[in-house]
């Protein structure tokens, strides 16, 4: 009798083990087949994604991107993705493509672009760019894309990084040099003048534009902190670091980059 007890508990053990068993491997299955579905439609996505970027529907390319950082914010190529809806947001900017933050504008007689820009808050480079337009001369009656959205900076010292802004909105990241010994100014502050190869004033001695000792680079954007401003530099390698005399420095092409996007009296907040 008790020979027949143990082989039954014997028979049950191994019943409940082979169970357990089972059921953990279907488990896995279902957690691996979950995952290959996950990363089948990332890459489905991904690939449309493409498919319409390379078409020039950058909008609708931006959206999926948007989808799959939504979908997989913890996903390796979370980065990369981000990367690319920051330079599609910028390629917008930049195109006739028409948006919610854009309107159409009719050239009247006498209008000039440096006009047009005034009028709307906006700069004659960002006219000319997102219409295609290789001179400043324009006519009567021609129709013209106006960007209407009100951009902002914001300057992270901690993290050196200066975030574009349109409204709440991020449009891209920019890394940054900021002032050593935490020197950079803090606070809100708005843009007050903008120089294309601006020269360098130091003590003792003028740098011309485009000397490899001008530290200014390509670009330079004035605030309403004496002395301090946005620029582009002739150390890139130094990006990321708390090294200048107090400026935001970045790399010439970034520079250049939001000099045609920020016109004067564009707000610029400063933390720590």
């Amino acid at each position: 009798m008790n020979r027949r007890i143990v082989i039954l508990v014997i028979i049950i053990t191994a019943v409940i083990a082979a169970v357990f068993v089972s059921l953990k491997l279907y488990v896995v299955n279902k957690k691996n087949q979950e995952k290959n579905k996950k990363t089948t439609t990332v890459l489905s996505l991904a690939g449309q994604a493409l498919a319409l970027e390379e078409k020039g529907n950058l909008i609708e390319a931006r959206n999926l991107y948007q989808r799959l950082v939504n979908e997989s914010p913890d996903s390796a190529n979370f980065l990369t993705l981000q990367k690319k809806i920051e330079g599609l947001n910028i390629r917008i900017i930049f195109s006739p493509i028409m948006t919610t933050k854009s309107k159409i504008y009719e050239i009247k007689p006498g209008d000039t672009l440096i006009k047009i820009a005034s009028q709307f808050s906006t700069t004659v480079e960002l006219l000319m760019k997102s219409n295609n337009l290789s001179s400043d001369r324009i006519v009567p009656n021609k129709k013209i894309k106006i960007n209407t959205e009100t951009f902002s900076v914001f300057v992270d010292k901690s993290q050196n990084i200066l975030l574009l802004k349109s409204g709440e909105d991020v449009v891209k990241t920019y890394i940054v040099s900021t002032g050593a010994n935490n020197s950079s100014p803090v606070g809100n502050f708005k843009i007050v003048n903008k120089i294309v190869s601006p020269t360098w004033f130091k003590a003792g001695a003028v740098v011309a534009p485009g000397s490899p000792e001008n530290v200014l680079g390509t670009r330079w954007m004035g605030i309403d902190a004496k002395g301090y401003g946005l620029h582009g530099t002739v150390e890139p390698q130094q990006l990321g670091k708390q090294v200048t005399e107090g400026c935001v420095r970045l790399a010439n092409s970034d520079v250049e980059e939001l000099y045609d996007i920020l016109p004067v009296g564009t707000e610029v907040v400063i933390v720590d």
